[in-house]
């Protein structure tokens, strides 16, 4: 049966969900028990689960973070929520250096079963050291997948397929996004990591995007298809493993692409995509792909400054007008 839910719900389904079915999983972070989450993800869960499943923490990113790592090194399956992935970059030795190089480094005597999931990028003025996009920085690890769901169906789809990987998962959601509400089955399902979804099937440009900028380009499309320019929308839904399958034959259909990423352009998941649809679709390219990215400043506090660095439906319109141009 389908009902709608917020964001925030389907994630709590999906943790709850688990927790039910193997009793090895567990969630610990700031907050997530007696205050039910910062913001409200883990609401119910200490009263159904228990102190000993549902484990509040110091403001210890390094601590707890290290803390999952051996827990899930010695079988148990770690839920670690970062109130902020901003915050993160605190533990970065811990989940960069040690949890995705575990299995390898220990010759497989030693996985490192584990989900870090949090809110990423602009929260609405949370000012510059607050509103980190982290993926760039992240996704060049190998060792670990990274999860970016824009929607409550696949919130809850892709955070099982999380809980439930041999391999640690980064699942990076969006405080902006939280309450949107959705579609979502009340019985359990998985999407599989790796794998987009043809949001908006369209013949003139593709357009390639992730979590909270997918809905910046369906805005978008909505005034370009007014042009007369019909856009294919793809939300990539992960980083790692990248489905660059699903993305070239679409490029192969409408012969250009634009590749929308909140990221800052330099070194970005935007630039990997672009560099791979060059590569396997220069024969089909009818222009250079385009980029769409967060402006190259740190993320203001003031509102107006903050939507006019982000990479908005305005810029989205310029890029598709660029590429899809002949004289």
């Amino acid at each position: 049966m389908t009902r709608e839910i917020h964001f925030r719900d389907a994630l709590r389904e999906a943790m709850s969900d688990e927790m039910r079915r193997d009793e090895r999983v567990f969630l610990i972070g700031e907050e997530v028990a007696e205050y039910d989450g910062a913001y409200k993800v883990s609401k119910g869960m200490l009263e159904e689960f228990g102190p000993r499943r549902i484990i509040d923490t110091p403001i210890s990113e390094t601590g707890f973070a290290g803390l999952g790592i051996g827990a899930a090194m010695m079988g148990l399956r770690p839920i670690v929520e970062f109130m902020s992935w901003s915050f993160s970059l605190v533990c970065a030795d811990q989940i960069l250096n040690n949890a995705p190089k575990m299995l390898y480094m220990s010759g497989g005597q030693f996985g490192c079963p584990i989900v870090f999931r949090g809110n990423d990028g602009a929260g609405g003025q949370l000012g510059s050291t607050h509103s980190w996009c982290v993926e760039s920085l992240y996704a060049n690890v190998p060792g670990m997948k990274i999860i970016i769901p824009s929607n409550p169906y696949d919130a809850k789809g892709l955070l099982t397929s999380a809980i439930q990987a041999d391999d640690p998962v980064f699942c990076l959601e969006s405080e902006r996004m939280l309450s949107m509400a959705g579609d979502v089955p009340e019985e359990s399902y998985t999407i599989p990591i790796g794998k987009a979804h043809i949001v908006r099937p369209g013949t003139d440009c593709t357009i390639v995007s992730f979590g909270r900028a997918v809905h910046f380009c369906m805005e978008a499309v909505e005034t370009l298809a007014k042009e007369g320019i019909d856009c294919e929308v793809i939300d990539g839904r992960s980083i790692k493993p990248l489905d660059i399958d699903t993305i070239v034959a679409s490029v192969r259909k409408t012969n250009r692409c634009v590749v929308v990423d909140q990221s800052w352009s330099f070194a970005s998941v935007g630039s990997e995509v672009a560099a791979e649809v060059h590569r396997m679709c220069f024969d089909d390219l009818d222009n250079h792909v385009y980029r769409v990215h967060s402006d190259d400043v740190p993320a203001p506090y003031a509102w107006n400054l903050e939507q006019e660095m982000l990479p908005n439906a305005h810029k989205i319109c310029q890029a598709v007008r660029g590429v899809t141009y002949t004289a």
